[in-house]
């Protein structure tokens, strides 16, 4: 295989795998329906309000510092993933590990072409680290590691990719509950059972293009920018729907949109609250560094 490819693989992979990672453990995609799993429980109502049950949901998931996820995501036809892993935020910032298989997709070819539509992520505050197949080390000079620094990302993607480092830097579950607050259309749909548990379940619909006011730090025109390209990929709206247990966690989120290239859809599963995680940097020897990689591709070099 020739190291152009794997550099064309290596941004390809630069780009799904943060946005599957965005998608599972916080905003951008997901699908509507319950699942088999989650059968009706037709109990008491609560009078508590929507609004004010999310905030409750939100402020419990936000202080339970970290979690355990499983979750698949479609990104119209770039990618299908399946992600099981963990993420923390007590100390501000995000850490996590998670191994990532690629189900479908042009992403999921490109991986067949490197041998294994599987690997390994690491989740640092300053960058994200994915872990490729011997056959990429075979072109990357030996080396099986690759580096994605969230600076990089936000300067390669202009407003979309500030608005991901954001993202990636910050999300953490209670996210998707923080969409319907910021939605300002919210309902208590009913009480379903999730993998053995009661539950409450909400929905809502978000309007794509203003979220970014309402959950990250971006300027005017990062904003501005981030809007265009939104617009570009056909994002206009996202259902959202949450699924709560009784000591105001999030146990479920499923969000839906479309996407110029099809529909994007994420459901996420969460458990073991307040789990230990750790997550290490990877050997320096053993890795090489995503805008090394841009640059050579750029340049016409070598990836070793």
């Amino acid at each position: 295989m020739k190291s152009t490819t794997v550099r064309r693989v290596t941004l390809s992979i630069a780009l799904t795998t943060a946005l599957a990672g965005v998608a599972a453990c916080g905003s951008s995609g997901g699908s509507g329906s319950s699942g088999k799993d989650d059968k009706a429980v037709h109990k008491g109502t609560t009078h508590v309000s929507p609004i004010a049950a999310l905030r409750s949901v939100d402020k419990s998931t936000d202080n339970a510092d970290s979690v355990k996820f499983d979750s698949t995501t479609t990104l119209g036809t770039m990618t299908s993933v399946k992600i099981d892993g963990a993420l923390q935020w007590a100390d501000g910032h995000n850490t996590g590990n998670a191994t990532i298989t690629y189900t479908g997709g042009t992403s999921a070819e490109m991986m067949r072409q490197l041998g294994s539509t599987s690997i390994q992520a690491r989740y640092l505050p300053d960058a994200y680290y994915a872990k490729m197949g011997d056959k990429f080390a075979e072109q990357a000079g030996g080396k099986h590691w690759i580096k994605y620094a969230y600076d990089d990302l936000a300067k390669l993607g202009g407003g979309s990719g500030a608005f991901l480092k954001d993202q990636m830097q910050n999300t953490t579950p209670n996210q998707s509950v923080k969409l319907l607050l910021a939605s300002g259309d919210v309902k208590k749909v009913g009480e379903d059972r999730v993998r053995g548990e009661q539950t409450t379940h909400y929905s809502g619909t978000v309007n794509v293009a203003d979220l970014a006011t309402k959950t990250s730090n971006l300027s005017a025109s990062q904003l501005a920018d981030l809007k265009k390209q939104l617009t570009a990929a056909g994002v206009t709206t996202e259902k959202v729907d949450i699924w709560v247990n009784g000591d105001n966690l999030l146990v479920k989120k499923v969000e839906k949109g479309e996407l110029s290239s099809g529909t994007m859809s994420s459901t996420a599963y969460y458990s073991d609250y307040g789990v230990k995680v750790s997550a290490t940097e990877p050997p320096a020897s053993d890795t090489a560094d995503f805008k090394d990689l841009l640059k050579a591709q750029s340049t016409g070099g070598t990836t070793s």
